[in-house]
């Protein structure tokens, strides 16, 4: 009989990375299928606010302590005229929406979606259009918001109801704007520029505001890495991220490849750091530009059903993936990558929240439910918050068809020193065997073990629907610390959470 495989990890409170931005713990709501209009808002819902936003949908939000969500796009925002969305809702225009073909009937904008944000305990990321539109719409859009009073755009939300400025404080410069799908697609060359102006404008208005800058779609782009270094180059000194999207899918359906394509995430973050140094270097600048991953998930299952809508329509069934077990693993993977970068990756949003490629579903007029990637996202936004500790992680790997030395094991861990706790985050990616886990904590000492969360599941392709959740997580992890060292048996194929506290 074969031995169990085994993997051993130190942690130490003196090992750190840096501490944790809970702004990695971000989402995204886009004026995309039924994200708003039937997601988190539906008038006519039996759960529905005196607002029209969807009680039911605001609890599972709250749950996962999301504390900042990006709005209202992504492509959208690219020809989105943001007044539009402000004012009596009855003298609200319908504009054909051009990035995803529907009907925009902007019964939620701006002012909304604040006030939605604020019920769900999040801050605001606010995108303007710097596709057809620019610098003026720039400036005025951060008057309307978050100015005082006294002026045009701030009276003007004045008489909207909201005497007091929302004071958003973080705004991204356009969006994938060197992809070709992009309403108003520039070189990299016209980006800088009109980022660094718009900037410029903005920043002038409200000094306090940060500023994310458009990196590449993707790592697939041919411009990948070039349009960073050249909108850097031009716009350093007016923004203070770089963005970059990026998701995954199991197409082929082969599960260990699929597994291992945080390393291609990895690799991603740490050629857009060293490209954003690179150009801190060239100008001499003190300033460090950190990584806004302002879009990430996992998105391939509704790829062929998206084809068949038709256009046109109003809130239509788009991106609405159904998530199995195996994309709550990778998603897990993800996060725990974000946790290993914690010094520059300093924003995170999934994207995205409701119904479209999102942790949350919902039924027009009926029930909502938590799919499967709900749950990494939720106990890393808990658990997650205090001080990224650096592993020291022994693992068994394999090697896949993309990759090459791919552990088996991936893990995070965090610090909370004020609440005097540690939180392990462990991925066991290996298809067939359990993992027996050794990890050495005599740093913390008087600390005991509280908890062994395990997601795990017989099938990869497992999800939950409305009628059933069949995967989710329970609290019988094995797991024994003794002596200042933790033993723990990583199930096959699980997501684990092993939490410790001093007592």
């Amino acid at each position: 009989m074969s031995q169990s495989l085994k993997a051993t990890m130190i942690l130490d409170k003196s090992y750190q990375i840096a501490p944790v931005d809970e702004r990695i713990y971000g989402s995204f709501v886009e004026h995309l299928g039924r994200a708003v209009y039937g997601g988190i808002y539906e008038p006519g819902h039996p759960e529905a606010d005196e607002q029209g936003f969807r009680k039911d949908v605001i609890n599972l939000v709250k749950q996962l302590q999301v504390p900042i969500v990006r709005y209202p796009g992504g492509n959208m925002v690219s020809a989105y005229n943001w007044e539009d969305g402000v004012g009596p809702k009855e003298e609200r225009p319908r504009r054909l929406e051009l990035a995803w073909r529907t009907i925009e009937t902007n019964q939620v904008g701006t002012n909304e979606f604040v006030d939605w944000a604020k019920k769900v305990d999040a801050e605001v990321m606010m995108a303007v259009n710097l596709g057809t539109r620019g610098i003026d719409a720039a400036r005025n859009i951060i008057e309307y918001t978050n100015h005082p009073k006294g002026t045009y755009w701030s009276e003007l939300r004045r008489s909207h109801g909201y005497d007091q400025p929302h004071n958003i404080k973080t705004w991204c410069l356009g969006n994938e704007m060197d992809g070709p799908w992009q309403v108003g697609q520039k070189t990299a060359q016209e980006y800088g520029k009109i980022a660094k102006e718009a900037g410029k404008a903005m920043k002038l208005v409200d000094p306090t505001i940060e500023l994310v800058a458009c990196g590449s779609s993707n790592t697939d782009m041919p411009t990948f890495p070039e349009y960073e270094a050249t909108t850097l180059d031009i716009a350093y000194e007016e923004v203070d991220f770089i963005s970059l999207h990026q998701y995954y899918g199991n197409r082929t359906n082969d599960p260990a490849n699929y597994l291992a394509k945080n390393l291609d995430m990895d690799h991603f973050i740490k050629t857009v750091t060293a490209t954003c140094d690179y150009i801190k270097a060239k100008h001499r600048s003190k300033k460090t530009i950190n990584l806004s991953f302002d879009e990430w998930n996992v998105w391939y299952h509704s790829n062929e059903a998206d084809k068949q809508i038709e256009p046109w329509s109003v809130a239509p069934p788009q991106l609405e993936d159904v998530y199995n077990f195996e994309d709550a693993l990778l998603v897990g993977s993800m996060l725990i990558t974000f946790l290993q970068h914690a010094d520059r990756v300093k924003m995170a949003c999934m994207a995205q929240l409701v119904n479209v490629i999102a942790p949350i579903m919902t039924e027009n007029g009926g029930r909502s439910w938590k799919q499967t990637i709900y749950y990494p996202y939720l106990h890393t936004s808990i658990y997650g918050r205090g001080v990224a500790l650096k592993p020291i992680l022994s693992s068994p790997k394999y090697d896949s068809k993309d990759f090459t030395d791919v552990p088996y094991v991936d893990s995070a861990a965090v610090f909370n020193e004020e609440e005097e706790e540690v939180s392990i985050f462990i991925v066991n990616k290996h298809l067939q065997e359990s993992i027996d886990l050794s990890v050495d904590l005599r740093s913390f000492e008087g600390f005991q073990l509280q908890e062994h969360v395990v997601l795990e599941h017989e099938n990869l392709k497992a999800v939950n629907t409305s009628a059933e959740e069949s995967v989710k997580p329970h609290s019988h992890g094995a797991s024994e610390f003794q002596d200042g060292y933790l033993t723990a048996r990583l199930s096959k194929t699980s997501w684990n959470v092993i939490r410790l506290k001093k007592s």
